[in-house]
């Protein structure tokens, strides 16, 4: 939601979201939200291992044949990739400043398990760190 409001509110940069198949499923109503606006200057990438990597790599209902391409255009995206080879990735990585209309994108990985590397949870500096990465006053 916090890339969907950037969108909105910088209407004339590209926003890439970039976010992980557990996520996604658990903001599916985010999802949905997104397909209504449907900024133009949206690109959405998840990256599908078919697990829950923070909570312990617990099997995501990916993996049980929930097709996140699919959900993204049921909720009215229309510009959808289902990614699972280099040359698709490559169609997608082109159409990413092309594109006038929201992006969804599904990217097949690996499902292995490296150190994890979470990020911080200091509210204040996270708050500066966005508003200095997207030239919002501090």
């Amino acid at each position: 939601m916090i890339g969907l409001g950037l969108a909105i509110a910088r209407p004339e940069r590209r926003v890439l979201v970039v976010t992980g198949d557990g996520e996604m499923l658990m903001g599916l109503g985010a999802l949905a939200t997104i397909g209504v606006q449907r900024p133009p200057n949206l690109s959405i990438a998840v990256f599908d291992n078919g697990r829950y990597g923070e909570t312990g790599m617990q099997p995501s209902h990916t993996e049980a044949r929930v097709e996140l391409a699919g959900v993204a255009r049921a909720c009215g995206i229309t510009e959808t990739f289902d990614i699972g080879d280099e040359l698709s990735l490559r169609e997608f990585a082109g159409r990413l400043h092309k594109a006038p209309t929201t992006l969804f994108a599904r990217i097949a990985i690996r499902a292995d398990e490296p150190p994890r590397v979470l990020p911080p949870r200091d509210g204040v500096l996270l708050k500066t760190r966005f508003r200095r990465t997207t030239g919002a006053e501090t």
